[in-house]
């Protein structure tokens, strides 16, 4: 049995932080430190944990050594026009190996839902690699975040052995947790139909070009081909509204007007 529940104290801090360096095998210079999991949580940001209660010793509400996941979010304010509107920045979620494709990121995801809407908190953001195909298909199909912005080499040079070397390029997810869009997403209704004013493709095969030092110059092409891609649309006031794996595991981004995006 998996619980969700908010981490508390030192220890299940710490094994949050462990489990941030066994998903990306970060070095000294990019882990977070147990210290931050600490602060952003007091300061009004989240560190929810998967806790498997099945594992010896775990009891009914879990303890750090069965720890299989977390999502953890720093709070944080958009200003501009208008009001200053506080949001939550979903800045990590980890699954330990032999948890993943159980569905457990999206449980993960679910509750800072439902914990940001109780402190009546309606936005939550967080950035995901392009060329990840899973991330995308669960950020956008099955969460219904839209996209409108592309990072190029966001966090820098990265230790994670899943970057593969390439430059951090990431997009922003919105999720707009109480819109019409994620409401009815959420509870299995049919989505609003879209026109696809454009569609930007990543092959199944790009794991493996990351993987592979032979292979590496055709994931950096790709990266940059899609770039310019996201970047023209963008610029074109496009938004990702839709994202489809096929049979293969090849994914697809699907771009439309914002105007319906349903995020109002």
């Amino acid at each position: 049995m998996i619980l969700i529940r908010n981490c508390s104290g030192f220890d299940e801090l710490e094994a949050c932080v462990q489990l941030q360096i066994e998903t990306w095998g970060y070095d000294d210079s990019d882990v977070i430190p147990r210290k931050a999991f600490m602060v952003g949580q007091k300061i009004g940001g989240q560190v929810i944990g998967a806790f498997d209660t099945d594992l010896p010793g775990a009891g009914a509400e879990g303890s750090p050594e069965s720890l299989v996941g977390f999502a953890m979010s720093l709070p944080g304010v958009k200003t501009g026009a208008g009001e200053p509107l506080a949001y939550l920045h979903s800045h990590m979620l980890a699954v330990r190996n032999s948890y993943r494709n159980r569905g457990l990121g999206a449980q993960l995801k679910l509750q800072q839902r439902v914990e940001a809407l109780s402190r009546r908190i309606r936005l939550m953001e967080w950035t995901f690699d392009p060329l990840e195909i899973k991330n995308a298909y669960l950020n956008i199909h099955k969460l219904g975040a839209i996209v409108r912005c592309y990072r190029v080499n966001f966090y820098g040079v990265s230790s994670s052995r899943l970057q593969g070397g390439l430059p951090t390029d990431r997009l922003v997810a919105e999720w707009h947790l109480s819109s019409p869009r994620v409401t009815a997403i959420l509870e299995g209704r049919p989505r609003a139909p879209f026109t696809v004013e454009e569609r930007i493709s990543v092959p199944a095969s790009i794991y493996e070009w990351k993987a592979s030092d032979a292979n590496r110059e055709r994931a950096l092409a790709l990266q940059a081909q899609n770039r310019s891609k996201f970047q023209d649309a963008f610029n074109r006031g496009l938004v990702v509204l839709g994202f489809k794996r096929d049979t293969e595991g090849n994914g697809v981004f699907e771009l439309g007007s914002p105007a319906q995006a349903e995020i109002d």
